[in-house]
């Protein structure tokens, strides 16, 4: 049964639907469309693009305009709390999404997780939580994951360099805020999952930390559409979904027990995100661009 003009335009979308929504259409609209030279695909992108969103005000930053794979970007970010860096150790028995980006050792080299908390000699994460236990005030709470030694530049030809490149964490007011700074990020694929993993890192850290969380906000160098999801974004800039904010109610103790590589900490945190879940159906086709 249609719905009538006048009561589709009057549901009441998620706030990261309708923030989406309005990205991906300054996208379509106003985007440059070039041929980018590695992947010889068109592109349509915008360059400096920001927004954020109010973590207990909207509600989790989950994409209903089409399903969103939850245990895949739960596991990804409880993973990366890990440091680990070879999916066979906890990952591939929720998903194979970085199989794609492993060498014949198994190993993704630029995990980002392993860059967190292993790969320049000192584990960020772990001082990032002693940092701001001792000095809430503190506004060091940098996280970087780009290596200038090894990415980008004309450097050495890898598989994959961090997208997500660094992010700043800091409280104000009793509320853990994270800014996550983004050089590429492809819009369709990899912007949701980015948002609702940062998401749900930001909520962990503030659990951790005995804080509320606070603002959640994405930066990106370079956001674009890619040709071969032109179709995907004209769909979902036609769709309407009412939908009510979905809370996050997380574990707890989720960050230690992550670090154990709980996994029974990823299905409770995925059966809680799922029942509150009704997104609009999956748009088949869409694949990763490498």
């Amino acid at each position: 049964m249609a719905i009538p003009a006048q009561t589709y335009y009057n549901l009441k979308m998620a706030k990261f639907d309708e923030i989406y929504q309005s990205l991906l259409g300054d996208i379509m609209t106003a985007g440059m469309a070039e041929v980018n030279d590695r992947t010889g695909h068109e592109t349509k992108a915008l360059p400096g693009v920001h927004f954020s969103t109010d973590l207990k005000e909207d509600g989790f930053p989950l994409l209903t305009l089409r399903k969103i794979p939850i245990p895949m970007f739960v596991a990804e970010q409880v993973w990366f709390i890990t440091g680990a860096r070879k999916p066979e150790i906890f990952l591939r028995q929720f998903t194979k999404i970085w199989d794609i980006f492993t060498n014949p050792g198994d190993v993704v080299t630029v995990a980002y997780g392993y860059r967190w908390r292993k790969h320049f000699g000192r584990d960020q994460l772990g001082l990032l939580i002693k940092l701001l236990k001792n000095d809430p005030s503190s506004r060091h709470g940098v996280i970087v994951t780009w290596d200038p030694a090894q990415d980008g530049l004309g450097g050495a030809i890898k598989k994959n360099v961090p997208c997500p490149y660094t992010f700043t964490v800091n409280i104000i007011g009793g509320r853990l805020n994270l800014h996550n700074i983004v050089r590429s990020n492809d819009v369709i694929l990899g912007l949701p999952s980015d948002v609702a993993g940062f998401a749900l890192l930001a909520h962990i850290l503030a659990q951790k930390l005995g804080v509320r969380p606070g603002c959640y906000s994405h930066s990106i160098s370079n956001a674009h559409v890619y040709d071969t999801h032109y179709f995907a974004a004209e769909e979902m800039l036609k769709r309407k979904n009412e939908h009510k904010k979905i809370t996050l109610m997380l574990p707890k103790n989720a960050f230690d027990r992550a670090e154990k590589q709980d996994k029974k900490l990823v299905e409770e945190i995925v059966e809680n995100l799922t029942s509150q879940y009704k997104p609009l159906n999956h748009i088949k086709g869409l694949k990763i661009v490498l």
